[in-house]
C-alpha cells in the first residue's frame, strides 16, 4: 500500500477484494485530496503487455446492473405521446443519482466516494456568471450554454421527481426513492461524471461506470494502459485466427455527449452478443443472460513504465477546450488546440465592404463549388490549426469575396460551363495562366493569399481577439501567474484556454504576414 493511501483509497480496495476486481500489487492508488484526485503510480518496472488489472462486468456501474434499473427500464420503455428519454446517457445518469440517493447501502458506495468532487470542476456545473466571466470568448462559451439548455429540456421533460414519478409509478415497497437527488443540479453533475469518466463497455451494457479503470489520469500523447475486453473468458467462441495472434485488436468508438467518453479495445472474433436478459444487480447473471458479462476487462500496458512514476491513460487527441468541457482541466502548449472563426463574424467583416447582394452571390458562389466549412448545431465555422494556419476552404471564401467583379463574373460563367466534373482549383484559377504558377513556384493554394486576403486575414484575427473582452493576452498572462491551479482551477484553467486560443490568433497573424511578405520578395524578383 503505498504513502499516497487514505480511508477512502482503503475502503475502495477492500470493496474492489469483495466485488471480484483484481488490480496489481504493482499500482500504487495514491489519494492526492480532494482538489486534485486520485492518481496511479508505479511501485515496480511495468512492462508492455502486462496486465495489471481485471474488472467484471457485472461490476460497472450500468444501465443493466444498477438497483433503479426497473425505473430506467419502464421509463425507457415509455408509450405513446409521453414517451421518456431514459436510455443511454440520462439512463445512466438516472442510475448515478439513484445509487447515491441509496448512500452507504448503494453497492458501489466506496467507488462513488471517490468521485465525490470530480463533477466540480466541469464547466457544465459552474453558474451562469462564472460561463459568462471566465469562458468569454473561448470555445466553450457557447457549447457550455447549449449543453445546459438542452440537458434542462431532458431533465424536465423526463427525469424531475414529480414528472418521473407520473410517467412510471414505482412500487414504494420494492424501489427506494428520494426525490431531493434527482434535482436539475443532480442531473449535472451525475452526466459530467459520465462526460469524464464513463467508458463504452459492450452493445449489451452500453455506456457505463468501470471502477479502477477510471482512477488513470490523462496525457496527451503519453498512453501507459488501455482498456480492453479479455480474451481468457471467451475460449469457445474463438476462432483459429484469433488462436494464432492474441494481441490483434478493435476499437470500439464511444459516441455520446460529442463523444466525451472514452473506449474500450475488444479482441477481434469474439464479439458483443446482446440478446441476454440481464442480471439482478448482485452479480449473478439472470436467467438467459447475456455473454458478453462471462468476458472480463482488461487494464493491459502498451508501454513501459518506471518505477514511481504515474502510470496514464489518454482520453485522445483533445485540445484545450475540450479537455475543460469534458475533465475539468488544461494541458500547456497543447498542440490539438484550435481556434474557430463562424461564418457569421466573416460575413459581419465584410458588410463593413461590400453590400448584402454582394456578400450573397459570393456566398452562393463558394457554396456551389462545392465547399463548406465545419458544421455544429446552427453554426457554421472554421478551424484555424495550432501553428495557426486556416482551413482552405476558409480562404477561398475570403478569395471569391474580395474578388473584382470582372473576375468574379468570369469564374461564375466558367463555373456553369464546367458544371461538377471540373476541379474547384480549376474553376478559381481559370484566369490564371499555368506558365504564371510555374514560374513563382506557387502551389494553387498559395495563389490564394492575396495582399488583400492577407489583411482581411489579420482584420478577422483581431474581431476574433476582440470576443475575449477588454483585456489583453498579456493582462491574460500575467493573471495565470498569480493564480493557483489548485486553489482556484475554474480560473486557472479557463485563463489557461484563452491563452491558448489568443497564442494561435497571433500565429494567424503572422501567417497573414509572412504570406505578405513573401509574395513582395517574389514580386521584386
Amino acid at each position: 500500500m503505498g504513502k499516497g493511501s487514505s480511508r477512502r483509497v482503503r475502503a475502495f480496495k477492500r470493496w474492489m477484494k469483495r466485488e471480484g476486481i483484481e488490480c496489481s500489487d504493482a499500482l500504487d492508488l495514491r489519494d492526492e485530496g480532494v482538489e486534485i484526485g486520485i492518481s496511479v503510480s508505479a511501485l515496480a518496472h511495468l512492462k508492455e503487455g502486462d496486465v495489471v488489472a481485471r474488472i467484471p462486468k457485472l461490476t460497472c456501474l450500468t444501465t443493466r446492473t444498477t438497483a433503479a434499473r426497473d425505473i430506467i427500464s419502464a421509463a425507457a420503455a415509455g408509450e405513446g405521446e409521453e414517451e421518456s428519454c431514459l436510455g443511454g446517457l440520462a439512463g445512466l445518469a438516472v442510475a448515478l443519482m439513484y445509487e447515491r440517493s441509496l448512500g452507504e447501502r448503494s453497492r458501489w458506495a466506496p467507488y462513488l466516494e471517490l468521485l465525490s468532487k470530480e463533477e466540480e470542476s466541469l464547466p457544465l456545473v459552474w453558474s451562469a456568471d462564472e460561463v459568462e466571466q471566465l469562458l468569454a470568448g473561448t470555445e466553450l462559451e457557447g457549447t457550455v450554454k447549449e449543453d445546459k439548455g438542452v440537458m434542462w429540456k431532458e431533465w424536465k421533460e423526463s427525469i424531475e421527481p414529480t414528472i418521473l414519478l407520473q410517467m412510471h409509478p414505482l412500487d414504494a415497497a420494492a424501489v427506494e426513492f428520494d426525490p431531493s437527488f434527482f434535482g436539475f443540479g443532480d442531473y449535472l453533475a451525475a452526466r459530467t461524471l459520465i462526460s469524464s469518466r464513463s467508458f463504452q463497455i459492450d452493445e449489451y451494457h452500453g455506456v457505463g461506470m468501470v471502477p479502477l479503470a477510471d482512477l488513470f489520469n490523462h496525457k496527451t500523447g503519453a498512453e501507459d494502459v488501455h482498456l480492453m475486453t479479455s480474451p481468457h473468458k471467451s475460449e469457445s467462441n474463438t476462432t483459429q485466427e484469433n488462436n494464432e495472434s492474441d494481441t490483434t485488436t478493435t476499437s470500439i468508438s464511444a459516441i455520446h455527449d460529442d463523444d466525451m467518453s472514452a473506449s474500450i479495445t475488444v479482441d477481434e472474433g469474439e464479439g458483443d452478443d446482446s440478446g441476454g436478459e440481464g442480471d439482478n444487480g448482485d452479480g449473478d447473471n439472470s436467467e438467459g443472460g447475456d455473454d458478453s458479462d462471462d468476458d472480463d476487462l482488461e487494464m493491459t500496458m502498451v508501454k513501459d513504465v518506471k518505477l514511481g512514476a504515474e502510470v496514464f491513460n489518454t482520453y485522445g487527441s483533445l485540445g484545450n477546450a475540450a479537455l475543460l468541457h469534458r475533465y475539468g482541466f488544461t494541458e500547456p502548449d497543447n498542440p490539438y488546440d484550435i481556434v474557430n472563426i463562424d461564418l457569421e463574424l466573416i460575413l459581419q467583416w465584410s458588410s463593413s465592404l461590400f453590400s448584402g447582394q454582394h456578400r450573397r452571390a459570393r456566398l452562393s458562389l463558394w457554396k456551389r463549388l462545392d465547399y463548406s466549412g465545419c458544421v455544429t448545431h446552427n453554426s457554421e465555422y472554421f478551424e484555424v490549426s495550432f501553428n495557426g494556419e486556416p482551413e482552405i476552404e476558409m480562404l477561398v471564401l475570403l478569395y471569391i469575396m474580395l474578388l473584382p467583379h470582372d473576375a468574379y463574373y468570369k469564374m461564375d460563367l466558367a463555373l456553369a460551363i464546367a458544371g461538377s466534373s471540373s476541379k474547384p482549383m480549376d474553376i478559381i484559377f481559370s484566369d490564371k495562366s499555368k506558365k504564371s504558377c510555374h514560374k513563382t513556384g506557387l502551389l494553387s493554394e498559395d495563389l490564394l493569399l492575396t495582399k488583400s486576403l492577407c489583411n482581411a486575414l489579420l482584420s478577422l484575427a483581431d474581431m476574433r481577439d476582440s470576443l475575449y473582452g477588454t483585456n489583453s493576452i498579456e493582462d491574460d498572462i500575467e493573471a495565470l501567474g498569480r493564480c493557483c491551479c489548485l486553489s482556484d482551477k475554474k480560473l486557472y484553467h479557463s485563463l489557461m484556454l484563452r491563452i491558448s486560443e489568443r497564442r494561435i490568433l497571433q500565429k494567424l497573424k503572422m501567417y497573414a504576414a509572412k504570406e505578405t511578405s513573401v509574395r513582395k520578395k517574389l514580386k521584386r524578383k
